[in-house]
């Protein structure tokens, strides 16, 4: 009996190695629940509240907005991927909670982002654009609306992925495992496109009316996570079509792997960097300080 156990403590202990070795360790470290709590409605007050008002500005007309068209190259928004301005509940659209697991470590940059500097990034990919200045407006506000949207939910940092608690698993173990097995279908996803999506995305895939395109040069570039099957089909499989998603793992798969199989923008990373003067700014509107040393003893007014 001893050694029986002895045995599944052995394997577990293999089991968990392999996770960590993946970069997998269990996450969130909290008791989450699985459906997210509703966003919060009242804006916080006086100049907190008019930079999560214009965020959330920002993040609806990405794309046209004075402050962020400057920095986007097609006619994505932010609410392309995140729907009812990220406060949406659904699996890998949800911004809800995603605040709080920031810090966190990402694979792709293999480093560790901020909020900030991960909504930043977006703008070299998914929307094939040029990246913003840290601390600009644009990128404050848009890290103010998102953070607004986690209040009240305890700080978890991420150590795997740079997504929330209410992202996690990312991507789905199901259309990881169909996509690995060899078995995507793009004659299949070609039906599924034309039947289930092409109403909104159009059959030449530019997109109709408010819907996003999802090829061609005005879509996501080659950089983008919805470039990848997996990761598109994920987002995909519990987002789409919006307020009716029914695909399967494997349907998921297909039609993603139909839609990444038209042309679309390429991807070279030092095309969306702004020249180095313009990577960072110093966020502020106290123009000059001046404070004469020394400090102390206090000086008699």
């Amino acid at each position: 009996m001893k050694r029986r156990n002895l045995a599944l403590l052995a394997a577990a202990a293999l089991a968990l190695g392999i996770v960590l070795a993946d970069g997998g360790a269990p996450w969130p470290t909290q008791n989450i629940p699985k459906e997210a709590p509703d966003a919060p409605k009242a804006y916080p007050p006086g100049e907190l509240g008019k930079m999560v008002k214009l965020g959330e500005d920002i993040f609806n007309n990405t794309d046209t907005h004075p402050l962020s068209k400057q920095y986007v190259g097609n006619k994505l928004q932010c609410k392309s991927c995140h729907s009812n301005s990220g406060k949406d509940k659904t699996r890998y659209s949800t911004f809800i909670g995603t605040a709080s697991s920031f810090p966190a470590y990402s694979p792709r940059e293999k480093t560790v982002l901020t909020l900030e500097g991960r909504s930043l990034n977006c703008f070299m990919r998914s929307m094939n654009g040029i990246r913003p200045p840290v601390g600009s407006k644009v990128s404050v506000a848009l890290a103010t609306y998102i953070t607004w949207i986690s209040t009240g939910m305890p700080v978890d940092m991420n150590p795997n992925k740079p997504v929330g608690p209410y992202n996690y698993p990312w991507p789905d173990p199901e259309v990881i495992s169909v996509v690995k097995s060899g078995k995507v279908d793009m004659a299949n996803g070609e039906k599924i496109y034309n039947t289930q999506c092409a109403a909104c995305h159009g059959t030449d895939g530019n997109g109709i009316g408010p819907f996003p395109p999802v090829w061609g040069d005005n879509s996501y570039n080659s950089g983008a996570g919805m470039s990848n099957v997996i990761k598109g089909g994920s987002w995909v499989r519990y987002n789409m079509p919006p307020g009716y998603a029914h695909l399967s793992a494997q349907q998921a798969a297909d039609v993603m792997a139909y839609v990444n199989s038209h042309p679309r923008p390429s991807f070279k990373l030092t095309e969306h960097l702004p020249p180095a003067e313009k990577m960072g700014e110093y966020n502020t509107n106290v123009p000059e300080q001046i404070i004469p040393a020394p400090t102390w003893p206090p000086k008699k007014k």
